[in-house]
Parts: structure tokens; C-alpha cells; sequence
């Protein structure tokens, strides 16, 4: 009886043993993070190039001192800086400079210089869009006029670095003439800009 009660004893004993060792064996883990992108980074300054065209109106007044009635090819480019004061505002401030051309010998052919001011919202984490408004000055062979311009647009970001705008202005000059209207002009682009 002493030998049958030390070999289930044993056995019991052998058991357990067993058990704890193979409950050893399980390491606990934690699972590894997903990785998820936070988006493209908005704030900081960028730089970009722009085409597009530019539409004066038959009574614009003599817009700038470039011919009414008369649409314009546009090139151009833009320095910018951004800011985000809080979540999805953005603020920012830019330059553009325009040189607008028509192949017809009697238009008069300018350059356009604005300092901009923009604010928008970041509605997903690659797209925005902004309002803007700004103000500068038009330059002629007949001299330079005071001009404004207040419109919006969309950008997305195509990489990490890179995205792609769309934008339409309505402009109208400082100049006191019979006829001038709010917006004289209306100016729209694409564009591509390098963010730092």
C-alpha cells in the first residue's frame, strides 16, 4: 500500500512538474504597432511654378493698363511659408509673380507681382483648401497700377514633398476710371510646388 500511494504520489507530482514546464514555454508578446502615416505635412515653406490664363473684361475700365476684351497665357511662380495654429487651420503668407502674353501684336503684355495672404482648412491628410487675397502691383511699357485680387483654390499632396494646386482669382485695380467694376479681371492656374 506504502509503494502504491509513493508511485501515484509520484506520478502526481511528475505531472505537475510537466505542466508548469510547458506553461514556461508560452512567452507573453505584445503586438507589434501598426504603422499608419500622419499625412503630408502642411506647415513650412515651399516654392512652386504655375501656368494658366488670365481673363480681362470688355468693361474692365482699362484694367492695369493692358487691353479689355482680351485673354492672356500666364506663367509664373510662388514663394510661400505656412502655418498651423491649430488643427485643420492653416494660415500663410505668399509672393507671386506673373508675366502675361498674347500673341496679338496690339496687346500689351504686363507683369503681375502680388503678396498674398491665405487661410484654409486641411479636410484630409493629403488636400486643403484655402481662400486668398492679396495685393501688388501690374507693370506695363504704360507703367505700373495698383492691383488686388481675392479668390481660393485646392491643393493636394502627391508625395511627401510635392503637391499640385488649382486656384481662381477675380482682380480689379486702384485706379479711379468710368466703368471699373469690383473685379476687372479674372486670372486661373495650375501649379506644382516643392514644400521644404
Amino acid at each position: 500500500m506504502f509503494v502504491r500511494s509513493l508511485a501515484i504520489g509520484v506520478s502526481a507530482a511528475a505531472l505537475m512538474v510537466g505542466g508548469a514546464q510547458a506553461a514556461d514555454l508560452i512567452i507573453p508578446t505584445t503586438p507589434e504597432p501598426i504603422y499608419a502615416p500622419a499625412g503630408f505635412d502642411w506647415e513650412g515653406l515651399y516654392v512652386g511654378a504655375r501656368l494658366g490664363g488670365q481673363f480681362v473684361g470688355a468693361n474692365a475700365g482699362n484694367y492695369a493698363n493692358v487691353t479689355n476684351n482680351t485673354t492672356y497665357g500666364v506663367v509664373g511662380a510662388a514663394v510661400g511659408v505656412n502655418f498651423i495654429p491649430m488643427d485643420p487651420v492653416l494660415l500663410g503668407v505668399e509672393v507671386t509673380a506673373d508675366y502675361m502674353w498674347n500673341t496679338t501684336a496690339a496687346v500689351t503684355n504686363s507683369g503681375e507681382f502680388f503678396a498674398n495672404l491665405r487661410a484654409g482648412a486641411i479636410v484630409t491628410d493629403n488636400a486643403l483648401i484655402y481662400a486668398l487675397g492679396g495685393v501688388g502691383f501690374n507693370n506695363t511699357t504704360a507703367g505700373s497700377v495698383g492691383v488686388y485680387q481675392l479668390g481660393g483654390g485646392v491643393e493636394f499632396a502627391v508625395n511627401d514633398v510635392i503637391t499640385v494646386r488649382g486656384e481662381v482669382v477675380g482682380q480689379g485695380d486702384f485706379a479711379t476710371e468710368a466703368g471699373d467694376t469690383f473685379f476687372e479681371s479674372a486670372k486661373a492656374t495650375v501649379g506644382v510646388f516643392y514644400h521644404f
